[in-house]
């Protein structure tokens, strides 16, 4: 046997790791290009750009046909989603096909200018790489909506003061550490809080079950398999990272927004830990808004893999209202 080819270790439907280092991505490999003169469809336009050359930090933005029609009125400016991809912390990129026609459908249902950003991925990037990523996006995203910022469509269109971080699954886990971070590391000349996040079906875990989380020994060492891959086996299943509830009160209590949105689903993997979440919230002292919303019947990101379904039209339309009164 080639020793190039043999297996270090393989999760399941994600990634498959060589001996020799050769990462292979079972999922989210394939891309669509973006639309820069406009989806026929939607009348949204998108298009990849550096946000950060210094920190390689990519994303495609996607501006919604109203953009158009506020043009040149600052008081028209929209709202700018920050969206964060899942797949694990190890698969997908902002051109994955689910993601892409996601982040067009936010943008023009809320609407609002969506920067859906690139990261970095593990195992070759274990975490913290991206949440590092998703930090420096932030910055770069609010530069970029002052009048002289770098990126035209953001400078022109993009309301720094309606700021919402966004994410699914590991991506509402990194929406959640960067709004953790922000009021801790305030970003010069625009303080330690955005308008709002939304997590959506937030990869949330930890060591002991939670609620009526599965007690199955491999259903749950399945999970704990993909955390310790994600982040190298370097912070354990009740770390802050990935158990939020295993941070002290004050933590929560100092959440750097003013509104959080919660929506999961009654078959996600992860339900429990979202109840939980919120929970948390409002049990912690802080002083924002939030909302939840529970989708019944269906199971973990069913909104991204059927996105036409009803239930996925109602939760888009929720994440869409979010957005607008943030």
């Amino acid at each position: 046997m080639n020793p190039s080819s043999e297996i270090e270790y393989e999760i399941p439907h994600v990634v498959r790791v060589h001996k020799s280092g050769l990462v292979e991505r079972l999922q989210g490999t394939e891309t669509v290009p973006p639309s820069p003169s406009g989806d026929p469809a939607s009348g949204v336009a998108s298009k990849d750009v550096v946000l950060d050359p210094a920190a390689n930090i990519s994303a495609r933005l996607y501006l919604p046909a109203a953009a158009s029609a506020a043009a040149g009125e600052p008081s028209k400016k929209l709202p700018v989603v920050v969206f964060f991809h899942g797949g694990a912390f190890m698969v997908h990129t902002a051109a994955s096909p689910l993601y892409h026609k996601y982040a067009a459908s936010l943008a023009a249902a809320a609407p609002a200018v969506v920067v859906s950003v690139d990261y970095r991925l593990a195992p070759e990037h274990p975490v913290p790489a991206a949440y590092e990523d998703a930090f420096a996006a932030l910055k770069a995203v609010v530069a970029a909506c002052r009048p002289e910022g770098a990126e035209p469509w953001l400078a022109a269109h993009g309301d720094a003061s309606r700021v919402v971080l966004a994410g699914d699954s590991a991506g509402g886990n990194m929406a959640h550490q960067t709004a953790i971070r922000l009021r801790k590391e305030r970003i010069d000349g625009y303080g330690g809080k955005v308008s709002g996040v939304a997590l959506l079906h937030s990869y949330f875990w930890g060591k002991e079950p939670v609620g009526g989380e599965p007690t199955d020994a491999d259903f749950r060492g399945g999970l704990d398999r993909v955390w310790e891959a994600a982040c190298g086996g370097e912070f354990g299943l009740d770390h802050q990272y990935i158990n939020p509830a295993s941070a002290p009160p004050e933590e929560l209590r100092q959440l750097g927004c003013r509104r959080v949105l919660v929506a999961t689903a009654e078959l996600c993997w992860f339900v429990e830990r979202s109840r939980a979440y919120a929970e948390g919230i409002k049990a912690c002292g802080w002083d924002g808004e939030l909302g939840f919303h529970e989708t019944k019947g269906d199971g973990h990101i069913y909104f991204l893999l059927k996105p036409d379904c009803d239930n996925a039209a109602k939760e888009l339309a929720v994440v869409a209202d979010f957005v607008r009164r943030c």
